[in-house]
């Protein structure tokens, strides 16, 4: 007799006066159905007594209240009104106990001043808009805060820089979890790029400027995703496009908002991945299509930045999906 696993439950908290951009961003990505991705029984939970008022001028009858978030195995605070507000006792008591029985608690945007308020990223990096760090910081000085990524995963709690990096979160959780294929499918519903290069610290300011060469660096960096198995440096790149190894370099970052060989990684590690899951290729042959080298360096790098081993990963994804959070779940009892 076969037993069936139960839906995923995923909670989003709501509140008064709630920008609708950032409550629709987990909403589409785990609230909507999408060919070839899970469904999750999805649920928005008013944090305060309702109806809510959206910033936009239209207000919210929410169905679920706090109690709904004691059945989530994730919980998701998109945002918040006020960072010089003081989140509501009622809030913070009921994220701490989801925390304490093992839920993953994220928050996108000003949704980490909830979870710092919290105490749950006291003693952890955390991330949120480049323009509140400094704030953030001063507020909350037992946080290690990061103002250069669009989303810092510390295992049980995951936190995201500003306004549309909530995406980029929302889409990295749903990769973490269930593989390549689901978030690509995600991904392109949105038409959106499933994993975006680089950090908030190239949106600090001022936007940076397209220009010819930057298009023409695009275009190389495509190119490269298809010979990745290839040796490639900075200076073979800059003679491909062209370029002084200053001036490439330069640009690499401004595109990018990272290095060549930290884009290399990734670039491979993505391929490594999507090849594990779709594929019955040997992890030696699938080193030397993602451009390792070695077994020994692809296991080397996945254990260094996805906790597990290829092996463990290939598994999670074969027959009924495990859920690779079990794999990387940290006991920690700083709450």
């Amino acid at each position: 007799m076969s037993t069936r696993t139960p839906t995923p439950v995923i909670a989003v908290v709501a509140f008064d006066r709630i920008s609708p951009f950032h409550l629709a961003v987990p909403c589409v990505v785990f609230g909507d159905e999408h060919p070839g991705a899970p469904v999750f029984d999805f649920r928005v939970c008013a944090g305060e007594p309702g109806p809510l008022r959206t910033t936009a001028g239209f207000s919210l009858d929410v169905a679920h209240g706090l109690r709904a978030l004691a059945k989530a195995s994730m919980i998701i605070v998109p945002t918040w009104r006020d960072p010089a507000e003081a989140p509501p006792a009622a809030l913070l008591k009921a994220l701490i106990a989801a925390y304490r029985r093992g839920a993953r608690i994220v928050g996108l945007c000003l949704g980490a001043y909830v979870l710092a308020a919290a105490g749950l990223l006291d003693g952890r990096r955390a991330t949120t808009h480049w323009s509140f760090t400094a704030d953030f910081a001063q507020r909350f000085p037992k946080v290690q805060v990061d103002a250069d990524v669009l989303y810092l995963d510390e295992g049980q709690i995951v936190t995201s820089a500003g306004t549309a990096a909530g995406l980029d979160c929302c889409l990295y959780l749903l990769r973490r979890d269930y593989g390549a294929a689901p978030a690509n499918c995600v991904a392109r519903r949105l038409v959106v790029a499933p994993h975006r290069q680089g950090g908030q610290a190239q949106f600090i300011e001022q936007p940076v400027p397209v220009n010819l060469r930057d298009s023409r660096l695009s275009g190389l960096l495509d190119a490269v995703r298809l010979r990745l198995h290839a040796a490639h440096s900075v200076d073979s790149l800059a003679r491909e496009a062209v370029m002084s190894r200053r001036s490439f370099t330069r640009h690499f970052r401004q595109l990018t908002g990272t290095t060549v060989q930290r884009w290399l990684q990734t670039e491979r590690l993505t391929f490594a991945q999507r090849l594990l899951e779709t594929t019955e290729q040997p992890v030696e042959r699938i080193a030397e299509l993602a451009g390792f080298g070695s077994p020994v360096s692809l296991r080397q790098h996945f254990k260094k930045v996805l906790g597990v081993n290829p092996s463990v990963w290939r598994q999670s994804f074969t027959g009924t999906s495990l859920p690779l959070a079990r794999l990387r779940k940290k006991s920690d009892d700083r709450v």
